[in-house]
């Protein structure tokens, strides 16, 4: 029988010895480990390497723990965390969560509790990332409309406006789902496989061009060009159902060219 693969805990700590320890007993709890003592080198790592989670100081030398995460925000890099601080004020509890913390753990520690409360939002993290279809659907998304097609995500679904209704490729729901909610602006190839593949996803620009080779096809089926979905060469897409934009246009030919 395969063996579960053991969860890559990420330990923000710059006090080395408390790191340590800290690695010492997620190990002996069947957990690998990877110690940055800087937010910065835990943000190095995160955007080239994947963790299941963070145990994250509020209080690191060259930035805090609360920055580094508005940071990892920004970069679209989400990791389930808890929060590692002597500060008990409850404001500071309170923003931590609101950042997107999971948990928060007042120094001094057990490491039966730390390693309960790992286990805790781990199995939370799994079980939400059960409702995903890709990085950027989930099955309890609403219905949207895509070029006059209704887009049913809990079935994988797309219906025509001649009546027809076909079973949608995940990937393809992702594709549509993201440029629906991207309308009339410009999104580069790298932003459109972020979204749907994930941040650390091998995947190449050949790879995202079969797929919105399959979206155009799809559509053109049922006698839908998708003219309103443009490729804007060199730098990605635009979908422009209300034409407000003339990104991705043929240029005009000249009169008596």
């Amino acid at each position: 029988m395969r063996a579960e693969p053991k969860p890559l805990i990420l330990v923000v700590e710059d006090e080395d010895e408390l790191a340590k320890l800290i690695c010492l007993h997620l190990e002996e709890a069947g957990m690998l480990t990877q110690v940055c003592n800087r937010a910065q080198h835990a943000a190095r790592f995160l955007k080239k390497n994947f963790a299941n989670l963070m145990l994250l100081d509020v209080n690191l030398p060259d930035q805090s723990g609360f920055a580094l995460m508005e940071e990892l925000r920004a970069a679209d890099i989400v990791v389930p965390t808890i929060f590692l601080t002597g500060n008990t004020l409850e404001v500071n509890k309170v923003k931590g969560l609101d950042l997107g913390g999971d948990d928060y753990v007042t120094k001094p520690f057990g490491y039966a509790e730390l390693v309960a409360r790992i286990r805790a939002v781990l199995r939370r993290a799994e079980s939400k990332a059960d409702l995903n279809v890709t990085k950027n659907v989930k099955v309890s998304d609403e219905p949207f409309e895509f070029a006059g097609a209704q887009v049913t995500p809990v079935r994988l679904e797309i219906s025509f406006p001649d009546g027809h209704v076909q079973k949608l490729g995940r990937k393809e729901l992702g594709i549509l789902a993201y440029l629906s909610a991207n309308r009339g602006v410009v999104i580069t190839r790298k932003a459109l496989i972020h979204s749907v593949w994930g941040i650390h996803a091998d995947i190449r620009s050949r790879s995202l061009d079969q797929y919105i080779v399959k979206v155009r096809d799809l559509f053109l089926e049922h006698g839908i060009k998708l003219d309103m979905f443009r490729t804007v060469h060199g730098v990605g897409y635009i979908f422009d159902p209300e034409g407000v934009s003339r990104e991705g246009m043929a240029e005009e030919t000249p009169a008596g060219a």
